[in-house]
């Protein structure tokens, strides 16, 4: 008996043209622009690259999905907003999934599964995280066609909240939730250089100096005479990280959080912005007054109500 889902009938015509609706148009996926990300991913050959950092200690003989697949799959499960492990299970027989990892949409083979990409996230050990790490650095360099005279690293955290119990998954006070507070790092054109996944607590000075080291040497094993400087909020303003960056040449321009020392010289800032604020100042409009002075070897340039110590080389 030929399997046909009859069209809804009675549907009033537009135009005097008849309406029909079937629910016969087979396998259907929303998520086409992952042909194009596939296409950008390959020519960067970022899950090879990523694969070639994890140790596979399965049997090569019965293995059916390689590193390189799993982490290409999981890439563009991501790209597409689908960041939850669990919606492997639903997209691992989608056809544009598949056509993605080189399947046939109808009669490929699906792609893997949760449980599999729940083992793949658990199998990297530290060298091999410092290993994709050094290579996510390594694409960023390769993404410039000349060595540029000088970048900076924004390095910031930002909260990324967790809805169960995964493993390091803390409470934070200042989001008020729980989950991580992984580090990024962008230069100021916007380029992605790294990210670090870490608990929710506030990096510590010689966390943070750790992340940085690292991140500058690889760097500079590309571009050995670049000028770099740091840009990063107040908890990145601490005596390892401004230590560092003198003894091994990185300009700095970071936030410092407030003692009274500070306070003294915005007060007639204070009383200035007041004064502008109520003068000129339109309904919720914000007004911002700076200046600077000296503290050697430092320079201090306050926008009150904030604070930033930026080096300056005599």
């Amino acid at each position: 008996m030929e399997n046909v889902t009859r069209p809804l009938p009675n549907l009033s015509p537009v135009a005097g043209m008849p309406v029909e609706v079937r629910f016969d148009g087979g396998s259907l996926s929303s998520d086409a622009g992952v042909l194009v990300l596939r296409q950008i991913e390959e020519r960067l050959g970022i899950a090879d690259r990523l694969a070639s950092c994890i140790e596979d200690p399965r049997n090569a003989d019965l293995i059916k999905y390689t590193i390189a697949e799993m982490i290409r799959f999981r890439l563009l499960m991501i790209s597409a907003g689908y960041e939850d492990g669990n919606d492997a299970d639903k997209f691992r027989s989608d056809p544009i999934f598949k056509m993605a990892l080189d399947q046939l949409p109808m009669s490929g083979r699906d792609l893997c599964s949760q449980p599999t990409i729940s083992r793949l996230e658990n199998e990297p050990n530290v060298r091999s995280l410092l290993r994709m790490g050094r290579t996510m650095i390594d694409l960023y360099c390769s993404s410039y066609d000349k060595v540029p005279k000088s970048i900076i690293l924004d390095m910031d955290d930002t909260f990324d909240a967790a809805h169960g119990a995964q493993q390091l998954c803390f409470f934070n006070a200042h989001y008020g939730n729980y989950g991580f507070l992984p580090i990024v790092v962008f230069d100021g054109e916007g380029r992605l250089i790294t990210a670090i996944l870490r608990p929710a607590t506030t990096p510590k000075g010689t966390e943070i100096r750790g992340h940085l080291r690292r991140i500058v040497r690889q760097i500079r094993r590309h571009w050995p005479s670049v000028e770099i400087l740091l840009r990063g909020d107040s908890h990145y303003c601490g005596p390892e990280i401004i230590s560092w960056c003198r003894a091994n040449h990185v300009d700095f321009c970071l936030g410092l959080a407030t003692s009274p020392r500070l306070r003294k010289r915005t007060k007639p800032l204070e009383a200035q912005v007041a004064k502008r604020y109520k003068a000129k100042s339109k309904a919720g409009e914000k007004v911002r007054i700076c200046t600077d002075f000296y503290d050697c070897p430092a320079i201090l340039i306050l926008g009150f109500p904030r604070f930033w110590v930026r080096q300056v080389d005599s």
